[in-house]
């Protein structure tokens, strides 16, 4: 069976305007708090701290962020999701400590400007195929000597052992692609195509490696249960914690 290959291109913007607000409907956008509760501990950042948000959809992660004292930058293909998060960030009076832009993760402008860096829920890693090793560079070149880059991603082995009969695992390119229904923002129900990357927490940390970070942790995560798991086969997701080397 021939099946559609990755376009090569940020395929999501188009299924992040039609979805809308319906984004925030499915169950994997229910755990925000727990997420951002663990986030917040882990990067343990002072008041004031730059964080950017790369794939940050709605801005699920970056209000509360920034709520909670960070100033948060996010970047997403889809404008009509950004002008969701734009809407709550207004209604939050954050005091300008949230910036918006409408952006490709492969080529944003950063350089040197973030304590912390992060692609949750496979915000911007992990919908790219073959170009999730220049986003997570592009994220890596974002962060501040001896800051944090923090990703998630599909389990490799998870997504192996489901064997869903709706989607197919592209071994060799380790993508896996199928036909999903979506509700649209006008409450029509349609189906589009979805491609996304699954990994093995030793292909994370090279990847790492490969962009000049050093990974420090792999463990295993799920929507609303980030914790610090090792790697298993339970869990649909891994999370990698990877930090941008000092100057010696």
């Amino acid at each position: 069976m021939n099946r559609p290959q990755h376009p090569g291109s940020p395929y999501f913007a188009d299924v992040g305007d039609r979805l809308g607000a319906n984004y925030l409907r499915y169950s994997f956008t229910k755990g925000t708090d727990q997420e951002v509760a663990f986030l917040l501990e882990l990067l343990d950042l002072s008041e004031g701290a730059r964080v950017l948000d790369v794939g940050c959809g709605p801005g699920r992660h970056v209000i509360p962020l920034a709520q909670a004292g960070l100033n948060v930058t996010g970047v997403d293909v889809s404008e009509r999701l950004l002008g969701i998060a734009r809407d709550a960030a207004n209604e939050a009076d954050l005091g300008g400590r949230v910036a918006l832009f409408d952006c490709d993760a492969r080529t944003m402008p950063f350089e040197d400007e973030f304590d912390a860096v992060i692609s949750i829920c496979q915000g911007g890693f992990g919908l790219m195929g073959r170009d999730d090793g220049l986003v997570l560079r592009r994220m890596m070149e974002a962060t501040k000597r001896g800051g944090v880059v923090v990703v998630t991603a599909f389990s490799a082995y998870f997504e192996a052992a489901a064997a869903r009969p709706e989607a197919h695992i592209d071994v060799d390119n380790g993508i896996v692609h199928e036909r999903a229904r979506i509700k649209e923002a006008n409450g029509a129900e349609t189906e589009t195509d979805l491609w996304t990357s699954v990994y093995t927490p030793r292909e994370l940390r090279l990847l790492a490696l490969g962009v000049g970070l050093v990974p420090e942790h792999v463990w295993s995560v799920e929507p609303g249960g980030f914790a610090r798991r090792p790697p298993d086969l339970e869990h649909p997701e891994f999370m990698l914690v990877a930090r941008k080397p000092r100057p010696a």
